[in-house]
């Protein structure tokens, strides 16, 4: 719940640090000059590709989270049995045997929405970020039968 939270400041905030800046921009537009209306342009720019990466990241948490209730209903939700440094951090050895277990279950089922999701589970507690976003992605593509990328 704690994340939720965060997340949904963090938005506001961002949402409204866009409006300032996009009221900043069609000031300067106002002014009517060609360097004023190339910087308020510029300006506008900014806050509209921030929207739309905001935009695309919470489709993106509310899809995998729908995944996950569904997963959770089903009862096939990662159980955590990864081991913890003293400081509560995971074990990098740990993160990495669950790790090989999750991807060679994908590799058995490759078409299984299931098996992506929790290989992306395994790839956050590994640190990998960016593959844990690619595999969620693609359980998300084969949740919804839409066809999935290379």
């Amino acid at each position: 719940m704690r994340a939720k939270i965060t997340y949904c400041v963090t938005a506001a905030v961002l949402v409204v640090y866009f409006v300032l800046v996009g009221s900043r921009g069609v000031l300067l537009l106002e002014q009517g000059t060609a360097l004023t209306a190339a910087f308020g342009i510029a300006v506008l720019v900014l806050p509209a590709i921030g929207l739309w990466f905001l935009w695309k990241n919470t489709q993106f948490v509310s899809r995998a989270n729908r995944l996950a209730a569904e997963l959770d209903a089903e009862g096939g939700l990662p159980v955590d049995e990864l081991t913890r440094t003293a400081s509560g951090r995971i074990d990098r050895d740990s993160a990495d045997a669950v790790f090989a277990r999750r991807r060679a279950e994908t590799e058995d089922s490759p078409g299984d929405w299931r098996c992506w999701f929790r290989l992306a589970v395994a790839y956050h507690d590994a640190r990998d970020t960016p593959r844990a976003r690619k595999a969620m992605q693609r359980a998300i593509a084969l949740h919804d039968n839409k066809p999935v990328r290379a």
